[in-house]
């Protein structure tokens, strides 16, 4: 596992600041636009930012039919498909339930990686990990199922679907890990722009819609910033930390989406909610092992202290000479 450098925190930091504000974004987004047409003016507005920043630099894209195609197999997987099910999700779920449904992506991912790659496999730890993390996943949902699946159920198994495409994402995503992360970032989002304008097109009408300025600014810097800018970071970290510890974001961007849906959204959170939040936490800790790790040396550290201390102390009892 990789250590973590002190500007790989701040930049971790960072991007957990950004993501959390990105389902709040979300939120004001959907008061003018239809889901798809959010999205595709998302990842539009992100590609292009991304194609001035690649003009400026002197990149380019990897050439070639079979480039492209990687390129728009990863903007299916970590863009198009799971954005449209977050954006569609929070249609019908607040934007703090989202992010911690979302926040389940390590679970999926870790059992898609045992199967799937071969240096991650699966351990006790990350068995438990995962066991808690549904469990916390099952009590948010579980006023859902016992009255019939609502439009609200619906709604959380479509950011539990988006969660699982991330893990999907993430593990076919490693193929590009030698490339720039801003040209994996722009390829990724023209891909994911081709594939939307004709669902945005089709199902949302967009040229009817008649947004706010909150709205459009919204989806201005949902684009910029928590598209563009975050994915610049993202790549960043997994290529100088790796894929475990850049997945640590996932327990702070609740965090931050869930303040700003309660204090300016005045989003109402469960107790479920919560609950369920702390269980899939505690499964994340699991699955992550170094939580568990570092308790686990505190605990033999004590042990062995105690074991010295009462060695000394019976050889103070003994015979003096």
């Amino acid at each position: 596992m990789a250590s973590m450098r002190p500007v790989d925190w701040a930049m971790l930091g960072l991007l957990s600041i950004i993501w959390g504000c990105s389902f709040f974004l979300i939120e004001i987004a959907l008061r003018g636009f239809g889901p798809f047409t959010v999205v595709f003016l998302r990842v539009t507005v992100a590609a292009s930012v991304l194609l001035c920043v690649m003009r400026l630099g002197g990149l380019r894209f990897n050439s070639g039919l079979k480039g492209w195609g990687l390129y728009l197999l990863l903007g299916l997987l970590n863009n198009a498909v799971p954005f449209s099910l977050i954006t569609w999700g929070q249609t019908r779920i607040e934007s703090g339930s989202a992010a911690i449904f979302n926040a389940t992506t390590p679970i999926f991912a870790g059992i898609l990686a045992h199967f799937f790659t071969t240096d991650e496999r699966l351990t006790t730890n990350k068995v438990i990990g995962m066991i808690v993390g549904f469990l916390g996943v099952y009590l948010m949902m579980k006023p859902e199922l016992n009255g019939g699946l609502s439009w609200r159920g619906f709604g959380q198994i479509a950011v539990l679907g988006a969660a699982l495409m991330y893990a999907v994402a993430g593990i076919f995503a490693k193929r590009f890990s030698g490339d720039p992360p801003v040209v994996t970032a722009a390829g990724m989002l023209v891909g994911a722009g081709i594939l939307m304008l004709p669902l945005a097109l089709v199902v949302d009408s967009p040229f009817s819609a008649r947004p706010s300025l909150a709205a459009i600014g919204a989806v201005a810097a949902l684009a910029v910033v928590g598209t563009a800018l975050a994915y610049v970071i993202f790549f960043r970290i997994l290529a100088a930390a790796g894929a475990t510890n850049v997945l640590l974001v996932t327990f702070l961007v609740p965090i931050g989406a869930l303040t700003l849906g309660v204090a300016v959204l005045n989003e109402i959170i469960r107790w479920e909610e919560l609950a369920g939040m702390g269980l899939i936490f505690l499964g994340l800790a699991f699955i992550d092992g170094r939580v568990i790790g570092y308790l686990r040396r505190k605990v033999s550290s004590r042990k062995t202290a105690g074991t010295l201390d009462a060695g000394r102390g019976n050889d103070s009892d003994g015979p003096q000479h």
